[in-house]
């Protein structure tokens, strides 16, 4: 069902939610997107910028019909934690990236281990 809401959807955007410089990179690679209301599909997150803005910004993504992939810096998912282990939707996806300043770490990735656990008890069925 997922493959059939993500190839009905007419134009498929990609959200980010990073640094500075992590949001340049994606916008300088073409992804960013402003629509008629001015809406944009990132938020630059910097030292001024609140846990409630981070956690509003997510909330808006998740629900908009246009957009198929949320990117998420790891470090600013960790602030919102709790949203990300409760976003159960398959659209959009949520993927924790690292960022110049914050390397990956995959035993904070909620949904990597979420896939962990769905492949693991695959396993145990199969055997």
């Amino acid at each position: 069902m997922a493959a059939a809401q993500a190839t009905s959807r007419s134009s498929s955007l990609i959200a980010i939610i990073g640094d500075e410089d992590t949001v340049t990179g994606f916008l300088l690679a073409g992804v960013g997107n402003v629509d008629l209301r001015r809406k944009t599909n990132y938020l630059v997150v910097d030292n001024k910028t609140t846990v409630k803005a981070i956690e509003e910004a997510f909330k808006d993504f998740t629900n908009r019909e246009d957009v198929a992939i949320v990117l998420i810096s790891q470090y600013i998912a960790n602030m919102i934690r709790y949203q990300i282990d409760s976003y159960n939707k398959p659209l959009p996806a949520i993927l924790e990236i690292p960022s110049k300043d914050h390397p990956y770490d995959a035993s904070q990735d909620s949904i990597l281990s979420r896939v962990k656990h769905m492949f693991s008890a695959d396993n145990a069925i199969r055997t």
